[in-house]
């Protein structure tokens, strides 16, 4: 009696849907920074100084821009590296009994991969554009908002400014870390 097993196209489907899953969760992750930076800024301007108010603590307020900005750069790596790992995973299922050769392999084949490649790109500029730019209008806005707050307190704005720059930077990089055909394989 012969035991069960999992054949190719089982696991090929089902890499291929979580491949989806992590671009629809990699979606999910930049309309929640959206929304984060979009409250932060409703907070600013709605809790901006008036007569009879106390102070507000702008320089809390501040630091909300980079670290929604920081999580969503480690949401999107971490993104990147399981899309990376499932599309090796289904290169080396296109490969099985030289199918890549006598199939289109839009794993294996480096044409496919390129174009995809480039796409993604384009999707990890956008999200280092939208960074930088939600950081600046944010961290402007406290900074307009509440200039004798931000000025007692210099350390948060640098932070804030340090923070913003290391999640531009990991967006950006995030394009060394593409599935390329050929690259080594394995976990």
């Amino acid at each position: 009696m012969s035991r069960p097993f999992v054949d190719a196209n089982y696991r090929f489907i089902a890499a291929s849907q979580e491949v989806n899953a992590r671009i629809q969760q990699r979606q999910q992750a930049l309309a929640l920074y959206v929304t984060l930076v979009v409250s932060l800024l409703a907070a600013l301007v709605a809790l901006r100084p008036a007569e009879g108010r106390g102070p507000v603590p702008a320089e809390w307020l501040l630091l909300g821009f980079p670290v929604a900005s920081v999580c969503f750069a480690l949401l999107h790596y971490k993104a990147e590296r399981t899309i990376t790992n499932l599309r090796r995973f289904l290169s080396e299922l296109e490969q099985l009994d030289g199918a890549h050769e006598r199939l289109p392999s839009y794993n294996t084949h480096p044409v496919w991969a390129t174009s995809a490649n480039k796409a993604r790109r384009l999707h990890d500029g956008a999200a280092a554009v939208l960074v930088a730019g939600g950081n600046t209008i944010g961290l402007g806005s406290a900074l307009h908002l509440y200039p004798g707050r931000i000025g007692e307190a210099p350390l948060s704005l640098w932070l804030a400014g340090l923070a913003t720059l290391f999640s531009v930077a990991v967006l950006l990089a995030s394009t060394r870390w593409s599935f390329r055909p050929g690259a080594p394989t394995g976990p």
